[in-house]
């Protein structure tokens, strides 16, 4: 049951992920004009992707612990 959630919480999480990856994109097609946004942007995105890797791998962790309680 714990497992699931953490499997449900990692799904939204990289489901975030490829909303964000999608915006940046978009945010580099568009051009010189938008280059300070995009560059916030790609700065927000940076830092995003550092917090999924944690959570990530946070998540991993408990779900070792997890499973070694179970045994």
């Amino acid at each position: 049951m714990v497992a699931n959630r953490i499997e449900n919480a990692v799904q939204r999480i990289e489901a975030a992920m490829q909303c964000i990856a999608a915006a940046r994109e978009a945010a580099l097609d568009d051009g010189g004009q938008q280059a300070a946004g995009s560059k916030r942007v790609i700065e927000l995105v940076n830092r995003h992707e550092k917090l999924r890797e944690q959570v990530a791998e946070s998540l991993s962790e408990l779900d070792d612990l997890l499973g070694k309680l179970e045994e």
